[in-house]
């Protein structure tokens, strides 16, 4: 059996601590790696290197950024009284690429797991309230995940804002358009049902 090299070996074992990557794929991108050019590999080992130098929290929103502020708390154009809150920025990101809002974002970094031994301590909840409090705020969407944590998430954050005359609503839920009922889960439905509006 052929051994490998100990540079090759490292690469592999790196890439197969990447979530969702295990072995047999980070070989396969190691492979990869070895047989590109040599400037398109080292481009993304200088990618990784300055997304670790460069990019930070922006410390309105703990968005990603690669100042002070990010892209959104800097863009004037922006609603100043919506704020939705996000329990990460891969959530920010999916809802900017909807196109369909344009307020303000606040990240937790996280969402209230008791089990996973995350506590309200561990988000970004003082600078929420603070942000709340100063209020420039019309309306405060929350748009955690819909699963049992998000949920509480959400609940606790509700609880926390609920004496600063600020409206809170959440994201709506339920079917999709084009969905064919027969073929929509449980869960689903549930939420449509509860979640019901006047026609």
């Amino acid at each position: 059996m052929t051994q490998l090299t100990e540079s090759v070996a490292n690469l592999i074992d790196q890439l197969s601590q990447l979530p969702g990557i295990g072995r047999k794929s980070a070989e396969r991108l190691t492979y990869h790696l070895l047989r590109v050019p040599a400037p398109e590999a080292l481009a993304l080992a200088e990618a990784i290197r300055r997304v670790r130098e460069n990019v930070r929290y922006c410390r309105v929103c703990f968005n990603l950024a690669e100042q002070e502020l990010c892209t959104i708390c800097s863009d004037p154009k922006r609603d100043t009284s919506l704020l939705c809150i996000v329990e990460q920025p891969r959530d920010l990101m999916s809802l900017e690429s909807a196109g369909a809002y344009r307020g303000l974002y606040h990240v937790l970094l996280g969402r209230i797991a008791p089990l996973d031994g995350i506590g309200p301590d561990q988000l970004t909840l003082e600078p929420l309230v603070e942000r709340v409090r100063q209020g420039q705020f019309r309306e405060v969407i929350m748009a955690t995940n819909p699963t049992v944590e998000g949920d509480g998430t959400a609940l606790h954050i509700s609880n926390l804002l609920a004496d600063y005359g600020v409206e809170i609503t959440r994201l709506a839920r339920g079917i999709t358009t084009g969905s064919i009922l027969e073929f929509t889960n449980k869960e689903i439905l549930a939420d449509a049902l509860t979640g019901r509006q006047r026609f």
